[in-house]
Order: structure tokens, then sequence, then C-alpha cells
């Protein structure tokens, strides 16, 4: 009988050792990609460090309402307020939540920066690289040199202000643009596998697309691009697979938004969002398609012409990811359909576009790599100068804008917070108020600092009002504040009088006495009031005025309120944001 002796059984013999060039070949091999990666991001974070800690007044909405959760109050906006879906970003929700809940969010300083800076902008930063990185595996999949489409992806996300302004403006965009640029690629890489009718990723689109209807209500159209990827390169021999296929997605996407629909009516009582219904979103006219116009326009016509070009000698070559070229263009189109239906809103800088500049970034960039490869070195030479001279017209147009916006950035949450949270709190000190309410437009900052009980007039914190604002029901409004709320407190410095006319109701007259006069930013009086009855002696009211001459007006002066825009606060508001506190962060 022959037995076998291994290597460890003679020691005449030394043992086998394991080859240590293959992972550090491995890992040289995969370097670049890394490399691609980091460098995008930094460039990223290099544009956003130029916004120094602004963040927009709506996105401290979602900070209050993360507050009351992580503390066990529900779905609040604040300790003693009744339950309402002010927020529209229930997955954004969660993780500033549960950083709240680890200690990294609203509890102190990092570094010298309040964490409600510096947590969701780290958030942000993370998704961004989260973009890069499922663009690098599309990529990886059609070429050797995937890194150079990483770091042309990165380089393109990281010119454009519009994407970094408001994936770092504290408001859930980094996150929703993460979410269908990981789906796309998904549906990208399946086409091209070969794996597109398999059930796994089937799931995987619809809770995906779950995903996304979470994160923004728009997200909700993403529920089809698996259907109509599916429908466009299904074959008649698969018709049965792939029909069971869309549904076992739609299946998977019905069930993860039906639970939570169903879970919103429940503690809600509606089925739509607050903001949802304050916005009052119309069917679309045939002038929404111009809104996509204003995208090329910001982009640059010319740079657009050109890589609109370049994709689509992509698809007429007979290159072989063509399909999956598709499948990336399908979302595409469906994150344009979605900017070219939404409302455009006060905060300005193409705050809905954010998916359409992370998946146009992409598909550029994979079309003009592949077009490059395949092209003759002179024509190569050629589609590199055309770009090069689109490109131009483009970049110092994005150079103004990021200069124009750091400037006088939109609304930030710490000059509210400042101007309707802290002073109002100090009015309240003043007068002896102990339990007041407050009538306001501004519900973000304010909602962080105020102690008093905050009623929105944008209808975004409040689901009486938001009716009112959906039917166009300004009387029935004015009715409800003056006749059934009657708050303690009054402010209307800021857009909005057109519709509700607060400021010239006889009843303001009747039942408020003036603090502070502001004008309003559509010509309506504006300022600051307080009930009659709520203010003891005359030289109690003397007294909220003299504090008002001397605080409330160098607070309005820098937040220059008839354009909305605040440059004093992008650095500053404070170590925390905590109700009751009355020191202003400015100066």
């Amino acid at each position: 009988m022959t037995v076998a002796i291994s290597g460890a059984d003679r020691p005449d013999i030394a043992p086998e050792k394991p080859d240590e060039r293959k992972p550090r070949a491995k890992w040289r091999a995969s370097l670049p990609a890394w490399l691609s990666v980091a460098g995008g991001t930094a460039l990223i974070a290099l544009h956003a460090i130029r916004y120094g800690g602004w963040m927009v007044d709506d996105a401290a909405i979602t900070f209050a309402y993360s507050r009351s959760v992580s503390e066990g109050l529900g779905p609040v906006v604040q300790a003693g307020a009744a339950p309402v879906e002010g927020y529209s970003d229930p997955t954004w929700l969660v993780l500033l939540a549960a950083g709240r809940l680890l200690g990294l969010f609203d509890h102190g300083t990092v570094f010298g920066l309040s964490d409600y800076i510096v947590f969701p902008k780290a958030l942000a930063l993370l998704c961004c690289a989260g973009i890069l990185v499922a663009g690098h595996l599309a990529a990886r999949r059609v070429t050797k040199c995937a890194w150079i489409v990483t770091s042309l992806f990165g380089v393109t996300l990281a010119a454009i202000p519009s994407f970094v302004i408001w994936c770092f403006s504290g408001l859930e965009n980094s996150l929703y643009a993460l979410v269908v640029v990981v789906l796309a690629v998904l549906l990208f890489r399946a086409v091209l596998d070969h794996r597109l009718l398999s059930a796994r990723i089937a799931l995987a689109a619809g809770g995906l697309a779950a995903f996304a209807a979470l994160t923004r209500p728009e997200g909700l159209s993403y529920g089809a691009a698996y259907p109509v990827v599916v429908l466009i390169w299904l074959r008649s021999t698969s018709i049965r697979q792939g029909l069971r296929q869309i549904g076992l997605s739609v299946g998977a996407f019905v069930l993860l938004t039906g639970a939570y629909f169903c879970w919103r009516y429940v503690e809600f009582g509606r089925l739509l969002s607050n903001p949802t219904v304050a916005k009052g979103q119309d069917a679309p006219g045939i002038e929404a398609l111009t809104r996509i116009g204003d995208l090329v326009s910001y982009a640059g016509a010319l740079a657009v012409l050109v890589l609109a070009a370049v994709v689509g000698l992509a698809l007429t070559r007979t290159v072989h990811w063509r399909r999956g070229l598709v499948a990336l263009l399908v979302p595409l189109a469906i994150a344009l359909a979605d900017y070219a239906v939404l409302r455009p809103d006060w905060m300005g800088v193409y705050r809905f576009a954010t998916p359409v500049w992370a998946l146009g970034a992409l598909i550029s960039t994979l079309a003009a790599v592949e077009v490059a490869r395949q092209a003759r070195p002179r024509t190569r030479a050629l589609l590199a100068a055309a770009l090069a001279v689109a490109v131009v017209p483009s970049a110092v147009s994005f150079v103004n804008q990021s200069e124009q916006f750091r400037a006088a950035p939109t609304f930030p949450a710490c000059a509210v917070a400042d101007r309707s949270g802290r002073i109002f709190n100090a009015y309240a000190d003043l007068a002896g108020v102990r339990q007041g309410s407050l009538l306001l437009a501004d519900l973000g900052g304010s909602s962080m600092t105020s102690r008093l009980h905050l009623i929105d007039l944008g209808g975004l914190g409040d689901s009486k009002i938001a009716d009112y604002i959906h039917n166009g029901d300004a009387a029935g409004l004015r009715d409800y504040v003056f006749d059934e709320v009657k708050p303690t407190f009054i402010t209307t410095h800021t857009h909005g009088s057109g519709f509700h006319r607060i400021p010239v109701d006889p009843r303001l007259a009747r039942d408020y006495d003036q603090i502070f006069d502001s004008p309003d930013g559509e010509g309506f009086p504006g300022g600051d009031w307080v009930r009659k009855d709520a203010v003891a002696t005359p030289a109690v009211l003397a007294e909220l005025r003299a504090y008002a001459q001397q605080n409330t007006a160098r607070v309005d002066r820098a937040m220059n309120m008839t354009s909305l825009t605040a440059p004093g606060w992008t650095n500053n508001c404070g170590p925390t944001l905590r109700p009751g506190q009355t020191r202003l962060s400015l100066g």
C-alpha cells in the first residue's frame, strides 16, 4: 500500500510557504480605484468647505424631528406638539436620530464646530463617496481603466455648485442621489451580466426604489425603473418570466412603501405628508418641459450638446455595453421628468436636480471614455479639444455661481434659530410669558431653539394651515389664526404675506401691539407683534421695543430679509441649539 506523505511529515522537506506576492499584487491593482474614489471625494469636500457651516433652514425641521424621535417623544416637531408629518425625508430622519442616540449629533461640538453641522455634512460626504464607488463598479464592468472614469466622474460632480450645495445643505439630497445612482448601477450591471430577470435583482431594485420613495416624495417614480428596463429588453421567449419578475419587484416596492403609508395614516390621519399637502403640487402642463431647459442653461448649453453627442455615439456604435447604457438612461429620464414636474421652490440653485447631476455625470464620463477608447488618435484629439472648448464656459459659470452663493447663501438655519427662536424667547422672558405660542413662517432653526409653541404659517408643521394653503383659503387661514389659535406672538418678516395677508388683517391691530417694525419682502407691513393681553403694563411693552431696537434690528440687517439670504450665519450659531436660549450667536 502506498501512503502519501505531506511535506509537514517530512523533516527534510521545507513546508510550502504561501505566495505573499499575490495579496500585494491585488492591493496594488486596486490602489488606483481607491485613489480615484478618495480623490473625487476630497474634491467634493473642498468645494463644500467653501460654504462653511451653512445649513439651510428647512434641514433643521428634520433635525428637530430627529431630536423628538430619539428622546421618545414621537414624530413631533417639538415637545408638547401634536404629531404632524412636517418632514418629507423619513430615511434621513432615521439616520439623524440614530446619530443622536449614538452621541454624534445634537450633543455639542467636534473640533470647535457644532455636531449638528459636522454630522450631517459627514453623512453627506460618505454618501458622495458611495456615489463614486457605485460609479466605479459600473466603470469596472466595461473598461480596464475604471479609475479614469471614476476620477472624471468625481471631478465633474465636484465642479457642479448645485450638486455640492444641496448635498451639504443638511437636507437629504446626498442620500437620495446615492440611492438613485446605486439603483441605476444595479440595473446597468444586471443587464450586462444577463441577470436582469433574476429574482434577486428584481427584489433589490424594488427595495432601492422604495428607499428612494422614503427619502424624497418624488422617489416614488423610481418604482417604474426596473419594469421599464425589463420591458425594453424583454424578448418574446421570456415574456412570462419578465412579467413575473416585474411583479416581484413591484410587489417589494409596494410592500415597503405601503407599510410606511399605512403607518402614516394611522399616526397622522392622512396619506400624504404635510409638506406635500401645503406645497399643493399641481398636474404639470406643457410649460414643465421648459424647466429641463433651465438645467441645460445652468450646466452650459454647449457642454450639454457635446456630451449628448458623445452619448449618442456610444449608443449608435456596436459597443458591448450599449444595452447597459440604455438601462442607465432610464433612471436619468425619470430624474429629469421628476424635476420638470416638481413645482420650483424658494430655495433656488436647482435643489431638486441632484440625481440629474449625478446620473448625467456618470453616463457622460462612461460614454466619453468609451468613445475615446474606440476612436483613432486624430479623432480622439478632436474629441478632447471639443470637450475642452465646451467645458470652459460651464466652468466659468460654475465659479461665478459658487461665489454668488458663498456671498449670500439661502436662508441658514442658524439665522432662523436667532431671529425666530432666541429673539422670541427673550421677548417671552421680558413679558413674563411662561407658556405662549408664536405664529411664524420659518420653522427650522426656530424649532431647535424656541420654548414657545410654534404655529407654522407655511403649513409644514400644522395640518390645518396646510389644508387652508392647499385649498387656497386665505380667509379661512386668517380666521383660524385670529379666532381659534390666538397666538401670543406673531412675526411676518418673510415672504408669504401676499397669500395669507396677516399683516393687513384688522384683527392684528385690534388684538396685538407691534414690538418691532420690519418690512416684509412682498411690500406688506412686517415685523413682530405681541397680544395686548399678554403685556402686563406699558413699561413692559416699552422694554420689549427697546430690546427689539437693540437686538432684533441688528439680526434683521444681517439677514437681509428682502432677498431671503443671510451671509452672517455660515460658520456659527452656538455650540448647541436648545429650547429657551436667548443669547444670540451673531456678533
